[in-house]
């Protein structure tokens, strides 16, 4: 399997105010990508994802996914696949079980038409 495409930073800002943990960039065949993507499936279906030497970062059950396709000029393309969640071991304890009946309730009237439905990412 190939390696992952991301190498160590330390302290570097990210675009999202967070400091980079790990990053690598390389460039590698089509079929060495597609096997390290299913590497990553593989780890997120887990709920560990290994990254370095011995890093390894939990994921949360719900997870917030975006994929961008971008053409940057005629003969280049991009394909940015970004997830991000709350550190499952962080989150907030859960609501008594009254007040969870009564945000259910209060909830259950509401509809999200408004949202859009996200595009599909590709099963691994």
């Amino acid at each position: 399997m190939p390696a992952a495409p991301y190498g160590l930073a330390s302290g570097k800002g990210c675009q999202h105010g967070g400091m980079d943990i790990y990053e690598d960039a390389r460039t590698v065949s089509r079929a060495d990508l597609a096997a390290w993507l299913r590497q990553v499936a593989s780890q997120l279906e887990t709920g560990q994802v290994f990254y370095g030497a011995a890093g390894t970062i939990a994921v949360a059950d719900q997870v917030h996914c975006e994929l961008e396709i971008e053409q940057e000029g005629k003969d280049e393309f991009s394909i940015e696949i970004e997830f991000s969640w709350v550190n499952p071991k962080a989150a907030a304890p859960a609501e008594p079980a009254e007040e969870a009946e009564k945000a259910d309730e209060a909830g259950s009237a509401e509809t999200d038409a408004d949202e859009e439905p996200a595009a599909a990412l590709p099963a691994a």
